[in-house]
């Protein structure tokens, strides 16, 4: 396994669409535009500089014009990274370089995160606005791969899984999106991470939908089932803070040995039962009985949260901050 891994977000549904082709570079960006982080270029490259807590934050940009301000894009930044310090109860590494490339669009399409050391780099198109920062998960996606040590790739679902899953929920918390919203999302979009026929479990199923929702389906179950055996007391959260205090993406790891230390914080083996049951079988949660205990309700235009669902004091205290 190389030294450095590397995280390509793509897109979910509607808001996340498969990433249909490569992004050609602008002219003479091509050094800060290959396969691997481009450390070298990066670093003689003027910076702007974001203090995060006790984490530094080191800003590159890409040549070529852009419709934001440097401010716009800063400000977005710090937005960002507060949603994931939120989640975490810190910024997840010490130091990060993040550097930003201007491409054709009025979105930010994707980005990759690096380890070792921490590196994020955030297409954003040229013709971006304040409104598309606004609406962007990218950012928040691949901040909180920091959080996580590097895994083995045949575990990238659960790599991706829980930046789809956190991202989510931590900006209900940071007050970014409302508990409708998301749990809209994730009723109508987790049925993509189902198990289909010839699936061999999450460990040996490399498709889109298992990767990406599968590994959310995963998070999900999990918080659901550490919040029933504490009484609502400690949920996936606690888990994920107490591995980053540990650790962060800089260091790689056997999944084994970060589910383990999750378990530990809680107090029981949740996360590691779960994935012995999961890693090899296409066995998956119902998702119809969970979305009803939950009290996620309807579908399209005719949506809503039941407050008296027999799990919907756990669904209202996953989107509470720890």
């Amino acid at each position: 396994m190389p030294s450095k891994l590397t995280r390509r977000t793509v897109m979910l549904g509607s808001a996340m669409a498969l990433a249909s082709g490569a992004i050609v570079p602008a002219a003479g960006q091509e050094s800060l535009d290959g396969a691997g982080m481009p450390y070298a270029a990066f670093d003689k490259l003027p910076h702007e500089r974001l203090q995060v807590q006790e984490s530094e934050i080191a800003i590159g940009f890409g040549d070529g014009p852009m419709k934001l301000s440097k401010p716009d894009i800063l400000t977005w930044i710090a937005h960002s990274a507060r949603a994931v310090s939120l989640y975490y109860g810190r910024f997840p590494v010490g130091a990060l370089k993040l550097l930003v490339l201007p491409v054709d669009g009025n979105g930010v399409p994707y980005g990759q995160t690096w380890g070792d050391p921490a590196a994020i780099r955030i297409r954003v198109g040229r013709d971006a606005d304040a409104a598309a920062l606004t609406a962007d998960w990218v950012m928040v996606h691949e901040m909180v791969h920091l959080a996580f040590p590097r895994l083995k790739r045949r575990h990238n679902w659960l790599a991706e899984g829980l930046a789809v899953y956190v991202e989510s929920i931590a900006r209900i918390q940071s007050g970014d999106l409302t508990e409708m919203h998301v749990w809209r999302e994730f009723k109508e979009r987790m049925p993509h991470g189902l198990p289909k026929a010839g699936d061999q479990g999450l460990d040996n199923t490399h498709t889109w939908g298992r990767t990406y929702w599968g590994g959310a389906i995963f998070c999900l179950t999990a918080d659901v089932e550490i919040r029933k055996a504490t009484e609502n007391k400690m949920g996936l959260q606690h888990a994920l803070r107490a591995v980053n205090r540990k650790v962060d993406y800089n260091t790689l790891w056997p999944i084994e040995t970060a589910l383990a230390t999750g378990d530990a914080e809680i107090g029981m083996p949740v996360l590691t039962s779960l994935y012995a049951r999961l890693k090899d079988s296409p066995q998956m949660p119902d998702l119809d009985a969970l979305w009803r205990d939950l009290g996620v309700v309807g579908e399209g235009g005719v949506f809503r949260l039941e407050p008296t669902a027999p799990l919907a004091g756990i669904r209202q205290a996953i989107c509470m901050p720890a």
